[in-house]
């Protein structure tokens, strides 16, 4: 190792420099670590930071409380009440539209109140069947027999509020007659069975009664002599066909003819023995001469 010389002059300069920086070095370190007094700053110090580890409790860095009169005075800062005072925006009044107009809700109707239906009671008697169940308008009186159950001999059988004279033939069975004049007209008729004191009563079952058939012919012209007319012309409505009859003679395997006259011409049903009278038709002088009134013509037979 080489000394250095202490006599040469650049050298000694060299050892000085070194030696003032050695010092300067020594202060700065004291000054950083000790200070040089009481007047300088404290050096402020950040709270540790506390590092949370996977499984370690979380520890709260807020300061615990002291004593309870804090705690308590801290809960009844929380609860009181804030009085928070809100200002409604201002904002311009909309214009009005002059298109926008009124329009009154519309009436409530007030909806009709169907009262319940209360259930009828069930007859006591039982009206099952009639026969016959239907006839013919304008004939004449007709048995009417009904079926049934718990008839008694207090029944009777009423066609259309009109009671009949009824005959009791069993707990299953009861007879009456009915005249002609309850079934003048063709329609429906109500039957029941009925006490005299309305105790005992039945369902009703209609009786149907029909039009009778008519004959389908327009009596159009006679032929005869000045005592005696033994000839009508009659024509057939659906195919305009004209045919001669006499009394006795048989219409459409029906109608049987009983009068002829001038004014009108009369048939009997044969099956149900309906009287039904045709007049005769003034149509018949504007038709073909086979529908014209067949003048009189005096026979030698005539002369006295």
């Amino acid at each position: 190792m080489q000394i250095s010389d202490i006599q040469n002059p650049a050298e000694r300069k060299k050892l000085i420099l070194a030696g003032a920086l050695g010092i300067i070095s020594l202060v700065l370190l004291w000054w950083a670590f000790f200070g040089f007094g009481g007047s300088s700053k404290p050096v402020a110090q950040r709270p540790p930071v506390n590092t949370v580890s996977p499984g370690s409790r979380v520890v709260s860095a807020e300061p615990q409380p002291s004593p309870t009169t804090d705690v308590k005075d801290d809960i009844l800062e929380r609860l009181r009440p804030i009085n928070f005072e809100s200002s409604a925006p201002a904002v311009a009044e909309a214009k009005r539209n002059i298109f926008a107009y009124y329009e009154p809700p519309p009436k409530s109707v007030a909806v009709a109140s169907v009262p319940t239906p209360t259930p009828t009671p069930t007859p006591p008697v039982l009206l099952a069947s009639l026969s016959p169940a239907n006839t013919f308008a304008r004939t004449g009186d007709f048995t009417l027999e009904v079926a049934g159950d718990k008839f008694t001999p207090q029944l009777r059988i009423v066609v259309d509020n009109t009671e009949l004279p009824t005959r009791y033939l069993s707990p299953q069975q009861l007879s009456a007659t009915v005249p002609a004049v309850l079934i003048a007209n063709p329609g429906s008729r109500q039957v029941i069975a009925r006490s005299a004191d309305g105790k005992l009563y039945s369902n009703p079952v209609t009786l149907t009664v029909n039009a009778p058939p008519t004959p389908n012919y327009t009596y159009v012209g006679i032929i005869g002599t000045r005592r005696y007319i033994d000839t009508a012309i009659l024509q057939d409505k659906g195919s305009k066909e004209t045919l001669n009859v006499q009394r006795g003679d048989l219409l459409g395997g029906r109608f049987r003819v009983t009068s002829i006259s001038e004014k009108e011409l009369v048939l009997v049903d044969n099956n149900l023995k309906i009287k039904h009278t045709l007049p005769f038709s003034v149509s018949g002088e504007k038709g073909n001469p086979m529908q014209r009134p067949t003048p009189r013509v005096d026979s030698d037979d005539d002369q006295p």
